[in-house]
């Protein structure tokens, strides 16, 4: 067999093997990450054992290590991951209003979906894991801003400034409607999740009513007339 040949192919062998090596890397990157996730909204950031993390994800506390060299880098990558998920569950591939749809609901149905995705236990869980863990990990406090409240926020702005292009709404700033918007249908659930647990997370029909009500607030203050 030509050199030629048997390079190509030993080439493409290495590739196959870095490409299988990455793949099996990524699951116990995975495996990982959701191991950590249930032990450290179950015990918090102290009592989270890397031991127990590795035993869950079925590998070594060496390959915990190889994939996040600290305990706090698992943690970072935690909180980094849960905040991206949720996000883009919420904003990726929201329908446009057609012509002629009705508008009321429209909002209301972008509203439930933020909620929903939010008003889980998971993530109710990381949000007061991350306010606990604020002096010793304040850069994780902004991250869950900025990839929480604030991403939603300018997506969302971006959407209002479609809508009043279109005439359906009269506003100026749309960064402040989509603020507004956000802690009219946010504020009343979170905060009552927040602080009184998970039980306290609002019903789907006390949802619908809480949404509609916001958006009947939002649009006296921005629909056009």
């Amino acid at each position: 067999m030509a050199r030629a040949e048997l390079a190509r192919r030993g080439r493409s062998a290495n590739k196959a093997e870095v490409a299988e090596e990455t793949g099996s890397s990524e699951k116990k990157r995975k495996a990982i990450l959701e191991a950590a996730m249930s032990v450290f909204l179950k015990s918090g950031y102290l009592g989270a054992s890397m031991d127990e993390i590795a035993a869950i994800a079925q590998v070594s506390k060496q390959t915990v290590y190889k994939q996040f060299s600290s305990k706090e880098a698992l943690f970072v990558g935690i909180v980094t991951t849960m905040t991206g998920t949720a996000g883009d569950t919420v904003h990726n591939n929201v329908p446009e209003l057609a012509e002629g749809g009705d508008l009321s609901e429209y909002l209301q149905r972008y509203a439930l979906r933020q909620l929903n995705v939010v008003l889980t236990p998971p993530i109710m869980q990381l949000r007061r894991l991350v306010i606990g863990e604020v002096s010793r990990f304040p850069e994780l406090a902004r991250i869950l801003y900025e990839r929480g409240p604030q991403r939603a926020m300018a997506i969302f702005a971006a959407i209002l400034e479609d809508l009043a292009s279109r005439g359906l709404l009269k506003i100026d700033d749309p960064k402040t409607a989509a603020s507004h918007f956000n802690w009219l249908v946010m504020s009343e659930p979170l905060n009552r999740a927040m602080l009184l647990g998970d039980d306290a997370i609002p019903k789907p029909a006390a949802l619908r009513r809480h949404v509609a009500e916001s958006v009947r607030v939002f649009l006296a203050a921005y629909g056009v007339k």
